[in-house]
């Protein structure tokens, strides 16, 4: 997403008077953070992002491969941008994001994706702030948030606002792990701030809690391996060797991010829109399952949730309902052998095949088979003859 705008003879002022000005009005707007950078603050970030695409790590990202050149240097994206102020929105919990992991009859969705989606809320305030800097001190500016080709996390880190852990996501003293970023660039020649350094030292809590070993090493990450990838990303068939891994997880993972010992600094989101919607933060996977289309969108209204689609998500519900050891949803697996999504029908024999008795299950097999066309579907039927 990008938006640009200019305006001729606004009044002068030095670089440094409108950095701190520009850097004020942030924390005006309702930001809880901002630095400034410049586009070869990328530093090397670049250079490990086409090592991570050579690799292939990105999985079936192809949006990734598309704009690499954008992403691995800023200047390329907008050769007029001279400097990048990167901002901060914290969305910190109120409660421990891993607790409802020990409850199998429940969903966990990520922090991020339990409140208003986060793009319209940093985005109208980027807008706002670039339309008052254009009006006050002219210039050009683009803003972007999340979407748009732009590594934010080495910007972020370039800017000060926190540092890249060895999960690879940003890490702030003051924050945590909840920061949500957005980026605004403008043509002034705004001196940029100091770099924040790494702090993460001997901790690798980060590599040892990720339940499907999704880093190879300290600062990698192999998407494809990643929960978060997975449910979120992946739009086939998640791989048999993950799914027991998954859990309960059906919108994402924050493991990596909750277990970080820098939380104990974080901070409950001020921003309310932010904030868990209460339906939001441990579904019992029995209703989620029942979703048609328009209840999933009902539901899912303002959530980033609503653009995984019903048919993904409801098959991240059954991995989590295979997942549950509660025999009583076997039922809520079974009534969904006949759906019409072949993503949601094969994780629906799947989760029946680890709830059922083997005697029930060999008698679902028996009539579902026979009219069953689809291959995946077909072939889970028929494991473990």
């Amino acid at each position: 997403m990008s938006d640009s705008a200019r305006v001729e003879g606004a009044d002068a002022a030095s670089p440094r008077a409108v950095a701190d000005w520009l850097k004020a009005r942030a924390l005006a707007f309702g930001f809880d953070t901002a630095g400034i950078t410049t586009p070869a603050g990328i530093g090397p970030a670049g250079a490990r992002l086409r090592e991570f695409l050579a690799l292939g790590r990105q999985g079936e990202m192809a949006w990734l491969e598309g704009r690499a050149d954008w992403r691995a240097d800023p200047s390329t994206l907008w050769p007029e941008a001279r400097a990048i102020l990167m901002l901060g929105q914290n969305y910190g919990p109120e409660d421990d994001p891993l607790a409802v992991l020990a409850r199998g009859g429940e969903g966990a969705i990520s922090v991020y994706a339990q409140g208003r989606d986060y793009h319209d809320v940093v985005k109208k305030r980027l807008k706002a702030l670039a339309r008052e800097l254009v009006a006050t001190h002219g210039g050009e500016v683009k803003v972007f948030v999340d979407t748009a080709p732009v590594l934010e996390k080495p910007l972020a880190a370039a800017a000060g606002l926190g540092w890249q852990g060895k999960h690879t996501n940003l890490v702030s003293r003051e924050f945590g792990s909840w920061l949500f970023l957005g980026a605004l660039f403008t043509t002034h020649p705004l001196p940029p701030d100091a770099a924040e350094t790494d702090h993460c030292g001997g901790c690798r809590a980060c590599l040892d809690v990720c339940p499907t070993q999704a880093f190879p090493a300290p600062y990698q990450l192999d998407a494809r391996r990643c929960i978060s990838y997975l449910t979120i990303e992946h739009p086939g068939h998640i791989p048999e060797e993950f799914r027991a891994a998954i859990g309960n997880r059906i919108f994402g993972c924050d493991d990596c991010l909750a277990i970080c010992p820098w939380n104990k600094f974080a901070r409950t989101a001020a921003e309310l829109r932010l904030r868990p919607r209460p339906e939001l933060t441990a579904p019992r996977l029995a209703e989620l399952a029942t979703l048609d289309d328009a209840a999933f969108r009902k539901l899912f209204t303002k959530s980033p949730v609503k653009r995984l689609g019903r048919d993904r998500f409801v098959r991240n519900v059954l991995i989590a309902i295979g997942n549950s050891g509660d025999a009583t949803l076997a039922s809520t697996a079974e009534s969904l052998l006949d759906d019409p999504s072949p993503l949601v029908r094969a994780m629906a024999v799947w989760a029946l095949r680890r709830l059922a008795p083997t005697d029930v299950f060999a008698r679902k097999r028996e009539g579902h088979l026979e009219r069953e066309r689809d291959t995946d579907v077909r072939s889970l039927w028929k494991s473990g003859d």
